[in-house]
Formats: structure tokens, C-alpha cells, sequence
């Protein structure tokens, strides 16, 4: 099958690059400076370089000298959870203890590990329900709990996998309660969801420019100006010593570009990409042996419909097909002309179940799983062939299923 002829349902991996963007870079490009010389064409490479830096801060709440521009995402989390454990235990050997849940993101929760095996932090696990939705009792006590030796907090603003909204400004607020730094990863949720840096409380911010429509490349880690890292990388000096290496102007641009077309349509998308979304949840339920993970934009106390993106992404669609494997679906989906993703894309093609699934007490479950996301270039045609062709492709077991009602049973 074409390309053309296919859907792509895996914006949460990467979505296609947005024309501004494309337009921005190769302008850029064009400019063939390095931005840290002093000549002419230096300069004015460097004046691109800061434009696009107060744009970026602009679009996001911040001011322009706590925009430190990374390779994406995984090199901002990584930066903010070294960076702060670093700078902490410097300060204060005794600080050791990182507070964080089961759900983060792989360049989180990997670089915890690495700290633990290397460098002697404590990873100290704060669980979530069964929507992934932090315990924010557990995440009060953690922090409680020896507030003398804890060195950092995180808590991803919205999961990459199952789409669910964590309550980023209340875990932060208490986090700072007890003097500790707090850092979220918001690769899911800016663009998407409000976000403002200022208004959070985090010390430390990390975003992905590909998730946006920049190229892949390109992202930032925002570091409030009273925060003190550790960097990661050493060298010449750039973003504010933080992040050394030759900064490139072109996708500094893109990135730019990207997000300040992403933020000042966000709250239309977010309506448009949530009704489609609800259409497709809607359908999956009325399929046998298919379950619906992580949280629905519904008030859980009064079953009030809320706005799209309180407590789910607005173009997050993940479920469980029972006795059917991640990457039995993932054929089955591309076979029918979907590009779908069986979980993170950080770990795809490893047969291993989703972390996220099992911190959220799902089980076996969590090897059943397949996540379908919509973005910037989804259609309603897109959404009505994906309608057409569930039947084929959410088959339980290993017959074709037909719906059995809304409830799904």
C-alpha cells in the first residue's frame, strides 16, 4: 500500500514537520554561521539564535535565559534529573532520594536507575491508580519522609503512552513545601495542554521540538533562574554552561516556529482532536475483550463531561486487547494501512510489557496493548477509515469481533 494511502496514528512518536517550521529552518540554514563568532555573519546567526530563544520563553511563560536548547527530550530529562541530583548532593552529600513514580518516560526513569547503580541515589516510588493518575497522599509522605535527604522530585506532566494528565501543579507545590526541586517532563503536554512555566512551580521543564511539528533534533530544558545544575556535557560554554556544543540556529528556528503555531491554536485543537478521539473511544468500547486505559475527560466524582485535555491528551487513544500481544495488534494495524504504536517508541521492538501498564496494577494486560494517537494533520477521513477498519484490527483472541454495545459487555 502507498504511503499516501495510509493513516498515520502515531503522532505521539513524531509528528509531520509543520510548514512554518520547514520554512524557518531552511532560512536559518541559509545563514551558514556559527552563532558564538564575533564577525558579522556570527552575529547575525546569533541575533536568529536569541529571536528564536525569546520565542520560545514567550510560548511558554518563561524568560528567555531559562531556555537551555537541547537534542530533544531524553537530553533535557536527562540534563534536569543529573543536573539537579548533582548539584544537590554537592551542596549536601546526604541528599540522595529522588521521589518519582512507575509511569515516566524511559529517559527519566532510566537515568534514575543509572544514578542508583552509579552515584548511590535512592529511588523512592510514589504509586498510581489504576488511570495512572498520581497518589498525591503517597507523593505528600514521600516527600514528608526525609525531606533533609532528598535531592530532587519528577512527575511527567502527561503520559506518552496512555495519555493521561497528572496533577503537575499540586505535586510541585508540595514539593517545594519541603525545599525540594521539582522537575516535569512536558514532552507529552506542550502544545497540547496548557503549560506555562511560571505558573507551574518546576524548577526544571523538559520539551521535544518533534512532537510539534519541528524537527527531530531539537527541544529545551527550561531551568528556573534560581536552580543550580551540574551539566552533563562540558566544553565551550554555550546555554549557560549547561549544555555545551555549537547550537544549531536552523533548529533553534524550527523549534520556535513549531510551538508558537502549536500554542496559539492549541485550545481549538484540543476541541477538534478530543471529539475525534472521543469518536474512536467510543467505537473500541463496543468491541469484545477491548479495554480503555488510563483517564477519561470526565469528572470521576459527578461523570461530568469535562473540556478535552483535563485528565486525558486530547489525541490519546490506548487500549488493551485481551489475549492479543502488542505486536500481534501493531501487524494487524498495519496491515489494514494504520501506523499505530504497541507503547513508547523509545523501547519499540522489544517484546517486554508496558511499564506504564504495570505500575497501574493492569498485568497481564500490559502486554496487550496498542496506542493510536492523532495530531496536527488528522483528518475526519482519517478517522473514518480507521472507524471502518476496527473490526478487522480489534479482534480478541483470534476471531473477528463485531460490537456488542456501548458498555462493551
Amino acid at each position: 500500500m502507498p504511503p499516501t494511502d495510509r493513516v498515520l496514528l502515531d503522532h505521539a512518536a513524531t509528528t509531520p514537520v509543520r510548514p512554518a517550521a520547514l520554512a524557518a529552518f531552511a532560512e536559518a540554514a541559509a545563514l551558514g554561521a556559527n552563532p558564538a563568532s564575533l564577525h558579522a555573519a556570527g552575529r547575525r546567526a546569533k541575533l536568529v539564535l536569541e529571536q528564536a530563544r525569546e520565542r520560545v520563553a514567550a510560548a511558554m511563560g518563561a524568560h528567555p535565559s531559562e531556555v537551555v536548547l537541547t537534542s530533544g527530550g531524553t537530553e533535557a530529562d536527562n540534563l534536569a534529573v543529573q543536573g539537579l541530583y548533582r548539584a544537590r548532593r554537592r551542596a549536601e552529600p546526604a541528599r540522595t532520594r529522588i521521589v518519582h513514580t512507575g509511569i515516566e518516560h524511559h529517559a527519566v526513569l532510566d537515568t534514575i536507575a543509572w544514578l542508583a547503580s552509579h552515584e548511590g541515589a535512592e529511588s523512592v516510588l510514589v504509586p498510581v491508580d489504576d488511570d495512572g493518575v498520581v497518589d498525591l497522599d503517597a507523593w505528600a509522605a514521600a516527600l514528608e519522609e526525609a525531606p533533609e535527604r532528598t535531592a530532587l522530585a519528577t512527575l511527567m506532566w502527561a503520559n506518552n503512552e496512555v495519555g493521561t494528565v497528572q496533577p503537575v501543579v499540586d505535586a510541585a507545590r508540595l514539593a517545594a513545601e519541603h525545599g525540594v526541586p521539582f522537575h516535569t517532563d512536558a514532552v507529552q503536554a506542550v502544545g497540547s495542554l496548557e503549560v506555562d512555566f511560571a505558573d507551574a512551580g518546576a524548577a526544571t521543564l523538559a520539551l521535544s521540538g518533534h512532537k510539534l511539528g519541528a524537527p527531530v533534533g531539537v527541544g529545551a530544558l527550561l531551568v528556573r533562574r534560581d536552580v543550580t545544575l551540574e551539566p552533563v556535557a562540558h566544553g565551550g560554554g554555550q546555554e549557560r554552561r549547561l549544555r555545551s556544543g555549537t547550537v544549531s540556529v536552523a533548529l533553534a528556528a524550527a523549534l520556535a516556529a513549531a510551538l508558537e503555531e502549536a500554542v496559539a491554536g492549541r485550545a481549538a485543537e484540543a476541541e477538534r482532536l478530543g471529539a475525534l478521539r472521543d469518536r474512536v473511544l467510543a467505537a473500541v468500547e463496543g468491541f469484545p475483550g477491548v479495554r480503555v486505559s488510563g483517564a477519561r475527560d470526565v469528572d470521576p466524582l459527578t461523570g461530568e463531561r469535562l473540556p478535552a485535555g483535563t485528565r486525558r491528551l486530547p489525541g490519546n487513544v490506548h487500549v488493551t486487547v485481551d489475549g492479543v500481544s502488542a505486536d500481534a495488534l501493531l501487524f494487524r494495524c498495519d496491515m489494514a494501512g494504520f501506523d499505530t504504536s504497541s507503547g513508547s517508541a523509545c523501547t519499540a521492538g522489544v517484546a517486554e510489557p508496558s511499564h506504564v501498564l504495570e505500575a497501574m496494577g493492569l498485568g497481564e494486560r500490559a502486554r496487550w496493548t496498542q496506542r493510536l494517537t492523532l495530531g496536527h494533520t488528522t483528518t475526519e477521513d482519517d478517522v473514518e477509515r480507521l472507524l471502518a477498519g476496527l473490526p478487522q484490527v480489534l479482534r480478541a483472541g483470534g476471531s473477528a469481533a463485531a460490537p456488542t454495545g456501548e458498555d462493551g459487555r
